[in-house]
C-alpha cells in the first residue's frame, strides 16, 4: 500500500494556526501556536470554516481573527471576494486557494496548505477532499457582502 505521507510530514502538515490569548511577556505581539486539525464532516461548510478558517479569517469572514493580528500578512477579508472579482464569486479561484496555498492569493506560508490537511482527514480519499474543498468554498460564498 503506498504511503501517502510519513507520519512526521503528516504531523507537520495537521497544523492550524490559532493565537494565543495571552501576549508574551516581554512584548505586546500576539503569538501563533501550532495544534492539530481536528476532524469535521466534509458535508459541512460552516463547521469546517469555524475549525480551519476563523482563527485567522474571524467567524465573519472579515479577516479579523484572534490570530490575524500575529500574521505577517493580514488576513484576507473574505466577504469581499465577489465584490473584489466583478460582483461574481470566484468558485474556482477560491478552491485553489484552499487547496494549495502556493496561489498569489495568500502573498507568504501563513495559511495552511489545506490539500494535504484534507488528504490526511479522509485517509487519502480523493473525493472526500474535493467534496471538502467544495462545501468550505459554498460556504464561503455565504459571506459574501450583499
Amino acid at each position: 500500500m503506498k504511503r501517502i505521507l510519513s507520519i512526521s510530514a503528516a504531523v507537520a502538515i495537521l497544523s492550524l494556526f490559532v493565537a494565543a490569548q495571552t501576549p508574551k511577556a516581554d512584548s505586546n505581539k500576539t503569538e501563533i501556536n501550532k495544534v492539530a486539525a481536528p476532524h469535521t464532516n466534509p458535508s459541512d461548510g460552516k463547521a469546517m470554516f469555524s475549525a480551519y478558517c476563523a482563527s485567522c479569517h474571524g467567524a465573519g469572514g472579515k479577516g479579523d481573527g484572534p490570530a490575524s493580528p500575529a500574521l505577517k500578512v493580514p488576513a484576507t477579508d473574505l466577504t469581499k471576494l465577489a465584490k473584489n472579482n466583478g460582483g461574481t464569486y470566484p468558485t474556482l479561484h477560491v478552491q485553489e486557494s484552499i487547496r494549495n496555498a502556493d496561489t498569489p492569493a495568500h502573498g507568504n506560508k501563513d495559511m495552511p496548505v489545506w490539500g494535504p490537511v484534507f488528504r490526511n482527514l479522509s485517509q487519502g480519499s480523493q473525493s472526500q477532499v474535493d467534496l471538502r474543498i467544495a462545501n468550505l468554498a459554498k460556504y464561503i460564498e455565504t459571506l459574501q457582502a450583499k
